[in-house]
């Protein structure tokens, strides 16, 4: 029976002084794998996201979302009008960072007028655009991706979409739906 309380005191205060049991296992690391932003395909509206108030999102059988029933959709109207539309993730430190959506654009307009810059900026380094779509763009959903890098610190992710539409040119109509933060 001695060596039992013995034994247990010696645990007890070896627990005491650590602060914890030790079981062998390494400190758990943030794993750089998977997608991060929360409500990438605007299935709860703008929740998680910065919205100018004339971002609609909707979803609609005759012009559906790329996945799951809604997007996000600028400009079409023929005004002279700007629309913004962004969010900011935390990417962990030792990860590398790849953004991605998709985009189609429906369109009456023959030359430049409506378009939408998709901007990309990163903790440590200059903002930039990374997508400028016109009148152009595919009428059918299209991906686009970015790779934004590894760092050693943990930095802040965010991406914009900048819609400008100006009257009298006719219209085009910007779609974006599943926007990815994608670590590895």
């Amino acid at each position: 029976m001695k060596t039992l309380v013995a034994t247990v005191s010696a645990v007890a205060v070896l627990v005491l002084a650590t602060g914890s049991a030790s079981y062998g296992r390494a400190p758990t690391a943030t794993a750089c794998a998977g997608q991060i932003l929360p409500n990438s395909g605007f299935e709860r509206g703008t929740a998680g996201w910065t919205a100018g108030p004339r971002i609609v999102v909707l979803g609609d059988q005759a012009r559906p979302a790329h996945t799951g029933r809604a997007y996000a959709t600028f400009a079409g109207l023929d005004v002279t009008r700007t629309d913004l539309l962004r969010t900011t993730v935390t990417v962990p430190a030792g990860c590398n960072l790849t953004v991605g959506f998709w985009a189609r654009a429906t369109t009456t307009e023959t030359t430049r007028g409506d378009y939408l810059n998709v901007g990309l900026s990163v903790t440590g380094t200059p903002p930039k655009t990374i997508y400028s779509l016109a009148f152009d763009h595919s009428a059918q959903w299209q991906q686009h991706t970015s790779a934004a890098g590894t760092a050693t610190t943990e930095r802040a992710a965010t991406i914009s979409f900048y819609a400008s539409e100006t009257a009298g040119n006719g219209t085009t109509a910007f779609d974006v739906d599943d926007v990815t933060f994608t670590l590895s």
